[in-house]
């Protein structure tokens, strides 16, 4: 049966692809999001969070501005990387995806 393949992580584990798309080497789509599973978008969720929360605790030195961009940056694609996944979540539970 072709449709019951589970997909796989980009980077082959869910923190190696959280890795990936917080520095901005794999960006996370509704492609992408179509091939992994409930489980394995669960725990990408849990990885992605985990690295949101990381970097939002690193502190960073107001006067450089080079770093804050570059620490903004890294927040803007993680929650874009969330927003897209949580949507995929939502229509997978739907029964859409």
């Amino acid at each position: 049966m072709w449709g019951l393949v589970m997909g796989t992580y980009l980077g082959g584990s869910a923190p190696a692809m959280a890795k990936q798309v917080c520095d901005g080497f794999a960006l996370l789509s509704s492609t992408v999001v179509k091939r992994l599973d409930i489980g394995q978008m669960q725990q990408l969720e849990f990885e992605l969070e985990k690295r949101l929360r990381e970097t939002r605790g690193e502190t960073v030195d107001l006067g450089d501005q080079e770093s804050l961009q570059r620490r903004n940056r890294r927040i803007s694609r993680i929650e874009s990387a969330l927003r897209v996944l949580r949507h995929g979540m939502q229509q997978r539970r739907m029964g859409r995806l």
